[in-house]
């Protein structure tokens, strides 16, 4: 690995352990919030989102054992001020993220975008029924649309439509190399 990729892959890791240990945090915090008219959702909806999708960054720089690694890290900060919060997450999380991954490789091959996309959105699902139940938040229509509005709308989708928008920008520029004058 180069030591640019060591890098990436080390600064992937804190982000995904930060999301975590953030998403708890807040949600300890702040409990649920009003996102949208009729929605409501976990305050560390957002952050819990993006680590979904950090999760698909980390097991590309990383690979899948720091994906677990990070899970228990970001457990065990959470354990520090929230033991039951910690336990509800760290069990949403990893099935969650093993859905995701289990989704994630093998669309991999069809493109970066299209398997964040769609593994996201499963691991927001599984996260959010799971994580709900077992942190004793209600499992009504206002509280799990307001938690997948958030985790895959603003915390995936967008995300990855900056990235992929980027990556056509970098691409595709608007006026040609060769024509460019300093």
């Amino acid at each position: 690995m180069t030591p640019a990729r060591t890098t990436l892959a080390a600064l992937a890791v804190a982000a995904y352990i930060t999301a975590i240990a953030g998403a708890n945090w807040a949600t300890d915090t702040y409990g649920l919030i009003p996102i949208a008219p009729g929605l409501t959702t976990t305050a560390g909806t957002l952050a819990a989102g993006a680590a979904l999708l950090l999760r698909d960054t980390v097991q590309d720089t990383a690979g899948r054992r720091w994906v677990l690694a990070g899970i228990a890290a970001g457990a065990a900060l959470t354990w520090t001020t929230a033991p039951a919060l910690a336990i509800a997450s760290a069990t949403a999380f990893l099935v969650a993220e093993l859905a995701d991954m289990a989704v994630y490789t093998p669309l991999r091959t069809q493109g970066w975008a299209r398997a964040a996309l769609t593994s996201g959105a499963v691991g927001a699902v599984v996260d959010t029924w799971l994580f709900l139940w077992l942190a004793g938040f209600p499992l009504t229509a206002s509280v799990v649309g307001g938690q997948l509005v958030g985790k895959v709308a603003w915390a995936t989708a967008l995300p990855v439509a900056l990235v992929v928008a980027a990556r056509w920008g970098v691409t595709h520029r608007a006026v040609p190399r060769d024509t460019v004058r300093a």
